[in-house]
């Protein structure tokens, strides 16, 4: 602290001696600088994301895919459930009429944009929420945790899923009628009824997921760069939903092809996947290539017009 000689201002009531030992004060006749720091304004909060954006783009996405592709689905599926040809399975869907084409639309209606609805927008939040209480896990593993968790969100919506089996069934044409019919008829065998085939759905949804949200990104970047030409951007949205869906449903294949026929039972005891297996296996020849019946198809309706429909939805949300 420095002392100095202060000049006794006239009216001041110091005497002379006391004023050569007091410290030096700021001169009152010149401005003072304030040297305080003012608490900063509160930042406005940023605009928080659209959370529903993801729900909105999946439900568009499956609805548009399940409305157009639903005759496909239904010529793989009779593949699926009988190991027979396409022109067999084409055959059975014209004689059974136009008037039961789409037959069974509702289920899968409901349950495929409300399951993708739920598969994008579940696989966002999970990811926040992880990223929110566990900052040190790896990109990667984040996006894997959240994958899984969102397949077995999708799961709950098995119920949708056996009921579309069943009436996708012609055995079962003359038995229900509709899909209020079928949900009535399955109560009468208690809740567990209409989880049947629910391991085979959770072993098909978290790495079907997995390699979906891990893939897509990397898949498409590694497609030559479009620039600035529109035509561009669906030609790399749809060659790589191609390969990643054809990759994907082939390599699953099988887990559906099990679900399907667990499914399409009615009543009786639970089937484990492994019995479901052999017994297909051995009641097609003993050959695992037919397990594999509309694989081809499958790969390419079920995962590339949702993948580009959903992109497309994307860009004009």
């Amino acid at each position: 602290m420095g002392f100095s000689i202060v000049r006794q201002e006239a009216g001041g009531g110091l005497p002379p001696s006391l004023a050569g030992v007091l410290p030096s004060q700021p001169d009152q006749s010149s401005p003072q600088t304030n040297t305080m720091v003012e608490p900063p304004l509160a930042a406005c909060p940023a605009p928080e994301d659209d959370h529903s954006r993801e729900f909105i783009c999946g439900w568009g996405a499956a609805f548009i895919n399940i409305t157009v592709t639903f005759p496909i689905n239904k010529v793989m599926f009779r593949q699926m459930l009988h190991g027979i040809s396409t022109t067999k399975a084409m055959g059975q869907l014209r004689r059974e009429g136009l008037k039961n084409l789409y037959r069974g639309i509702l289920p899968p209606l409901c349950q495929k944009t409300i399951s993708t609805s739920i598969m994008f927008g579940m696989f966002d939040q999970y990811k926040r929420m992880l990223r929110r209480l566990h900052p040190p896990l790896s990109d990667r593993t984040t996006m894997a945790v959240a994958a899984t968790l969102a397949g077995c969100t999708e799961a709950l919506l098995c119920p949708f899923e056996r009921i579309q089996t069943v009436l996708q069934d012609k055995k079962f044409h003359g038995k229900y009628k509709n899909s209020l019919h079928i949900s009535r008829e399955l109560w009468q065998y208690g809740v567990r009824e209409y989880y049947r085939g629910m391991v085979a759905i959770l072993i098909r949804n978290g790495p079907s997921n997995i390699l979906f949200f891990g893939l897509r990104t990397p898949l498409k970047n590694a497609l030559p760069d479009p620039q600035h030409l529109w035509w561009g951007h669906i030609l790399t949205d749809f060659v790589s939903g191609a390969f990643l869906g054809a990759f994907i449903s082939t390599l699953m294949y099988p887990v559906n092809v099990i679900k399907t026929h667990q499914q399409c039972q009615v009543g009786g005891p639970f089937q484990s996947m492994h019995q479901t297996f052999w017994y297909l296996y051995r009641s097609r020849g003993s050959q695992l290539r037919r397990l594999f019946s509309g694989a081809h198809r499958n790969g390419y309706t079920n995962t590339t017009t949702y993948h580009n429909t959903c992109e497309w939805v994307k860009d004009g949300s």
